[in-house]
């Protein structure tokens, strides 16, 4: 009927959006300049939570988090490749996307300040790519990316976190020299090297003879100094396993893969997972809150957000019930929110999530998410209550096997 038909569309505005925009990228060639000062240990500088909460209060706010007060905790350290990074990263696709975030320009300060109290804790991994931003935006994302780091760099003593940027696997994308030029004009909107360059997602499934100039790709951005490390995305275990072989044989580490892998999306993962820790691959988890549906803040039919999420959200929301009761219990019993619980678990297995943060609420309330644990005794708990789950969210459309 039409219920169900504008559900399915819903399913594949969310699917493409997953799966990035198609769009090109028209930003002009910059050499880039030199790699900065190796990241700082962070000093606690700038405004106390007290002074955030008095400014922007409290409560629950927009779609990826809510705004649970509490203290915040520095990030600890660990690793992707040779790079030291933390134990939790920001994902900014939100910044600079209309079509499933809602952004505009006029969130840029309130963005800024995310970044400045996201490194000022910590946080040592910012996520982006180089098709976040949607129409005119395309790119947003790495050029405010490149403006807030080089405005916090010089009031903070030369501090800059480590980005990971994803070069789109776009069809005109067919020799290396394409790929080298992407990286260049992302390094230019960052205004500065790119730290972790990763293939956006395999082409395997729908082109697969590109696949080959796009690993080829990985090893001249690693050879000739455009990236200090390299990663893929959307990659699963089996394709997985092929590219690790060609970067071997090249001479080049294969430093990380980013999945969509959360609480309500675990088959792909798990499996991803026992593959990464065999060949000493860091596991960057995207949607970590899946998508929003386990932030805690939209819990009946009645309270769901705008736009392609909402419809998929009307659909799931029952049957999500049982788990977010279970994550509401865990939280209450830790003193923290469910999208705080949802997140420690993505790092209690031990991956990297990168939930995002589009508010100072939202980062506080991600934030409030490291330096803790969930016990062995509550991991377990909650993956008894996800089997009661019928089914998992939907999986990017370019997630490989």
């Amino acid at each position: 009927g039409g219920s169900n038909t504008m559900v399915s569309w819903a399913r594949i505005a969310v699917m493409a959006a997953v799966g990035m925009q198609m769009l090109s990228c028209t930003e002009g060639f910059l050499l880039p300049p030199a790699f900065p000062q190796p990241y700082k240990k962070p000093t606690l500088v700038g405004a106390r939570m007290s002074l955030f909460d008095s400014l922007f209060g409290k409560g629950r706010d927009q779609e990826e988090g809510g705004g649970g007060k509490m203290e915040v905790a520095v990030c600890k350290e660990r690793k992707i490749g040779d790079l030291v990074v933390s134990e939790m990263g920001i994902g900014t696709w939100s910044w600079g996307n209309q079509l499933l975030w809602g952004y505009n320009e006029g969130m840029d300060d309130e963005l800024q300040q995310v970044f400045n109290l996201c490194v000022s804790k910590g946080v040592r991994l910012f996520d982006t790519g180089d098709s976040y931003g949607t129409g005119r935006l395309n790119g947003q994302s790495e050029k405010l990316l490149g403006k807030f780091m080089e405005e916090y760099a010089r009031d903070h003593g030369g501090v800059y976190p480590n980005i990971g940027t994803k070069f789109a696997s776009y069809p005109w994308r067919l020799t290396v020299g394409s790929m080298e030029k992407a990286c260049d004009e992302s390094a230019a909107r960052l205004r500065r090297p790119v730290d972790i360059g990763q293939i956006h997602w395999s082409t395997a499934n729908y082109f697969p003879w590109q696949e080959r100039v796009l690993w080829e790709s990985l090893v001249s951005l690693y050879k000739s100094g455009r990236c200090r490390a390299v990663g893929v995305s959307n990659y699963g275990p089996q394709q997985l396993r092929k590219i690790h072989a060609f970067l071997q044989e090249n001479g080049v580490p294969l430093a990380s893969n980013q999945i969509q892998y959360s609480l309500l999306s675990r088959s792909v993962g798990e499996e991803v997972k026992e593959v990464c820790d065999e060949l000493g691959i860091a596991m960057i988890a995207y949607s970590p809150l899946g998508l929003g549906l386990l932030s805690g803040r939209y819990q009946s039919k009645d309270d769901l957000p705008k736009g392609p999420r909402g419809f998929v959200f009307r659909e799931r929301i029952d049957e999500v019930a049982p788990l977010l009761q279970c994550l509401q219990d865990v939280a209450e019993q830790k003193g923290r929110t469910i999208a705080q619980v949802a997140i420690n678990w993505c790092m209690c297995k031990d991956t990297i999530p990168i939930p995002g943060a589009k508010s100072l609420k939202q980062a506080e309330e991600n934030l409030g998410a490291v330096g803790w644990r969930l016990t062995t005794s509550e991991v377990e708990e909650l993956d008894l209550a996800v089997k009661k789950v019928p089914r998992e969210l939907v999986q990017n459309i370019f997630q490989t096997r």
